[in-house]
């Protein structure tokens, strides 16, 4: 997908957005209802299966920059998350974390989180800041996730934080589209047998609350 075509589908979010693939949304196999839901959440699903954005959580902000690769194609920035301690240890995430008490906003926060994990530099890259995704719970760790969408004129020069990153992916968005291929795979996450959609990137499984964000994303730019 062109980056031109990109920065005019993002010129307007539309009101409600698309939902993301339901395929992606990790159930219990086998089971159903409150019993059947995977470890960590504290609400019912929504309609579309996600959790509700009402759902309690620590606000977050996570990066979703775009930019235009050498031949003019739209690239989107990820993260191999370093391995350490905690739930999202060696996911492949966007820039991003918790909102600190200094942050102006939601907004502040992703940008903060992307120069400090991926030395982002704003002024350089161009980067420019489109429009908010859908707030969404991740329970096992106690966020309320704010996707902030961001487009850079030019590739950013990125670094990635020896203590937070183990590598940076730069995917094509087509990657996402709603035609993209979904693998679904079991798996057993503390003792619950999930079956959940991923998308592969660079020979990882992406998964989660991160393919929720890109599906979403693949959903509005595909209109």
């Amino acid at each position: 997908m062109r980056f031109e075509e990109v920065v005019e589908r993002l010129a307007t979010f539309p009101d409600p957005l698309p939902a993301p693939a339901a395929v992606l949304m990790p159930v219990i196999v086998g089971a159903d209802g409150p019993e059947g839901r995977p470890p960590g959440r504290t609400a019912r699903p929504s309609a579309d299966g996600w959790p509700p954005a009402g759902s309690p959580g620590r606000p977050a902000g996570v990066l979703v920059l775009l930019y235009p690769d050498h031949a003019g194609f739209a690239r989107v920035v990820l993260t191999e998350r370093a391995a350490r301690d905690g739930h999202h240890s060696g996911e492949v995430s966007f820039p991003g974390g918790m909102a600190e008490p200094d942050d102006a906003d939601i907004v502040a926060t992703a940008l903060r989180e992307a120069a400090e994990e991926v030395a982002l530099d704003t002024a350089t890259a161009g980067v420019r800041v489109v429009g908010l995704l859908e707030r969404f719970p991740i329970p096992v760790s106690d966020f309320q996730v704010t996707p902030v969408v961001a487009v850079a004129a030019r590739r950013p020069i990125l670094a990635a934080s020896e203590a937070e990153v183990a590598r940076i992916l730069e995917p094509r968005v087509a990657h996402f589209l709603p035609d993209a291929p979904i693998t679904v795979v079991g798996r057993t996450i503390d003792g619950w047998p999930l079956r959940y959609g991923t998308y592969l990137v660079d020979g990882l499984s992406v998964w989660g609350a991160t393919a929720r964000i890109l599906s979403q994303l693949g959903a509005l730019l595909a209109g």
